[in-house]
């Protein structure tokens, strides 16, 4: 007798998620099959964890690999699967940040800048932005704006101060002396795909450094090649004093990063912030293979150029269809805004064999792996068009 695996997760699983009829057993690069085995696009791709793709061949061998020698080491002890990582990423990370700390999340990395951006400063107040995401641990949760998260655990700690996203002169005020840092996503994912102004990052970064602010970067979402760059504050030429990663870093393993300038990092003492499996081994070569991947089996090239095709073909549906409000995105990093309440399409989606995912009511988001091909984003496409089609406003 088949085993019902959607009855055994809505019996015993916190019902904190909103769920789709689909349970996936199996996924190769942009692909995943379900228990019946109908194939998807899956431009979902854990919320962007599964950055290089499904069972990615180097990440896949790198996890064989270790899980046969160690699979887990406490910071307290060298390792070199850590160091090795260590050597790759700090070549590549924007100038300036050669100090890292390792953790298991993004809300975990945000937590460790909160804390580091406190101790190197002294000033205990972090200026967010009005509409952004930093996650649900009391405190990200604290930076993020969306009152559906804050509100059922109010009373909140008191050390944020949001402005406007993209508002310069709003931010300036709220620069007083009691500020340690600012926090901003490069592109906002979570508020449904929001690209900033042009010259806004540099002005931020501008302004922080006059008044002796730490700028502290969210690439949790945008980082490791989602824009077409390895970084997305590079499109801006924007460098951070501290920034945080984490969902596709390890290839689909659970890791986050908090990196930073030496003289910022170096605050925190002995004791004051560790992890129990922060850079473990296990982690780090499959966080390895997938920088690996990255650079090169060409799959910024491949963001960029398929990721350019889908906005420009994405952009005619504001002609084709009225009930598409804006088409906004970079790379591989994409967002369709209805008129009109979207689970309908997404569901519509998901029997045309795409998974999508949502930011809102109104927002379809696209986060496919950086391996989807030209010949697969044709396919989303198509199932967009007929599933628009058939929505009414």
């Amino acid at each position: 007798m088949k085993v019902d695996l959607k009855a055994i997760e809505d019996a015993h699983l916190a019902p904190t998620y909103q769920k789709f009829p689909v349970t996936i057993v199996r996924g190769r690069g942009a692909k995943v099959w379900d228990d019946e085995g109908k194939e998807y696009i899956d431009c979902v791709a854990g919320y962007g964890a599964a950055l290089v793709g499904h069972c990615n061949p180097r990440v896949v061998e790198a996890i064989k690999r270790q899980c046969e020698k160690l699979i887990a080491c406490h910071g307290s002890l060298y390792n070199d699967a850590r160091a090795e990582y260590l050597d790759k990423l700090v070549k590549v990370l924007p100038k300036g940040l050669t100090k890292v700390y390792f953790c298991n999340s993004g809300a975990e990395a945000v937590e460790a800048a909160i804390k580091i951006a406190w101790k190197a400063t002294g000033k205990r107040v972090i200026v967010s932005m009005m509409r952004g995401y930093h996650g649900k641990t009391l405190g990200a949760l604290t930076l993020t704006w969306g009152q559906k998260y804050r509100e059922p655990f109010e009373p909140l700690p008191s050390f944020s101060r949001f402005v406007p996203y993209g508002n310069v002169d709003r931010l300036r005020e709220a620069l007083k002396d009691d500020v340690a840092a600012v926090i901003v996503e490069p592109i906002q994912g979570e508020s449904g795909v929001i690209v900033p102004p042009n010259d806004y990052l540099k002005q931020v970064r501008e302004e922080c450094t006059q008044r002796g602010v730490l700028l502290i970067i969210d690439e949790v979402q945008t980082g490791f090649g989602r824009t077409g760059r390895l970084w997305a504050c590079e499109h801006w030429g924007v460098e951070p004093d501290i920034m945080c990663l984490a969902k596709g870093v390890a290839g689909g393993l659970p890791m986050g990063v908090t990196a930073a300038r030496e003289d910022v990092m170096s605050k925190l003492k002995v004791g004051e912030h560790t992890t129990t499996f922060g850079g473990n081994p296990l982690a780090c070569a499959a966080a390895s293979a997938t920088l690996d991947s990255i650079l090169l089996d060409g799959l910024l090239e491949n963001c960029r150029t398929v990721g350019n095709y889908m906005l420009s073909e994405l952009q005619k549906l504001k002609r084709d269809f009225k009930v598409v409000r804006d088409v906004r995105g970079m790379g591989f990093m994409l967002a369709v805004e209805l008129r009109s309440d979207i689970r309908g399409a997404l569901l519509s989606l998901i029997s045309e064999g795409v998974l999508a995912a949502y930011s809102g009511r109104t927002v379809i988001r696209f986060l496919p792996p950086l391996c989807m091909s030209m010949n697969e984003a044709h396919v989303v496409l198509r199932a967009l068009r007929k599933v628009l089609s058939n929505v009414e406003l």
